[in-house]
């Protein structure tokens, strides 16, 4: 099955807390989303694997996911490995995707820094005719990276503000993850009951620099071609008034 756009986020719920808006939009556009949790998340400090598999996947029917994939790699312990480039060239063959979401190369956790390793590599080792994998080789045209939050300015900005709502019924889907005031396992950055404000106060913040309600920001290595400035640039204009 071949896939337009490709999301590989860390841990279950990453990819939600950061595209979760553009992944909804982009599949009432028409495209073909999905997808690959490197981890299970086992290590995390609330819920367990099964629980999150479970949650995974409510979230993505929610999303409209055409897949959703997990590639088993080890929680904590996320490391820019041949082994884990090729489960990632692996997913990059058989889905084919033109449009790949993964981290920032520059973020606090960890594991987020080596996904986007893994994943930045693995998109160009999967070109590659002689990196055997049993699959045609193939290269996305581009790869996007996203952060929670970030001092920098993004690259770009994505109005989600007709997809906001659905965004956060898939955050939503990690109950385990989320604020539970009658829950005794420790207390998270996810679990305060101030995160999803403060994850709304965000996406506000972005939809203003573009007037709207909502957005979300990303990140390109590269510089951004326009084809086309004059449409590009142009604005929606209203009906006029009789």
């Amino acid at each position: 099955m071949k896939l337009d756009v490709l999301a590989f986020g860390a841990h279950p719920d990453d990819v939600e807390l950061s595209v979760g808006g553009t992944l909804a939009k982009l599949a009432s556009l028409g495209h073909r989303t999905g997808i690959a949790d490197m981890t299970r998340g086992e290590l995390g400090t609330r819920g367990t694997s099964r629980t999150r598999a479970r949650e995974s996947q409510a979230a993505a029917e929610v999303l409209e996911l055409k897949t959703r994939v997990n590639l088993g790699l080890r929680d904590a312990h996320l490391q820019d490995t041949l082994a884990a480039r090729l489960k990632v060239v692996a997913q990059l063959r058989e889905f084919r995707p033109g449009l790949v979401f993964t981290h920032h190369w520059d973020d606090p956790h960890p594991d987020h820094v080596a996904a986007s390793r893994i994943v930045t590599a693995a998109c160009y080792l999967s070109g590659l005719k002689k990196m055997t994998t049993g699959q045609q080789r193939y290269r996305p045209d581009r790869i996007v990276y996203f952060r929670q939050s970030s001092f920098l300015p993004p690259s770009f900005l994505v109005d989600i503000s007709a997809f906001f709502e659905q965004k956060m019924r898939a955050i939503g889907c990690f109950a385990s993850q989320l604020h539970d005031p009658g829950s005794d396992e420790p207390r998270t950055y996810l679990s305060v009951p101030e995160f999803l404000p403060a994850l709304e106060t965000l996406n506000r913040y972005y939809g203003s620099l573009i007037r709207t309600s909502y957005a979300e920001g990303f990140h390109t290595r590269e510089a951004l071609a326009v084809g086309d400035p004059a449409a590009f640039f142009a604005r929606p204009r209203k009906a006029a008034s009789p």
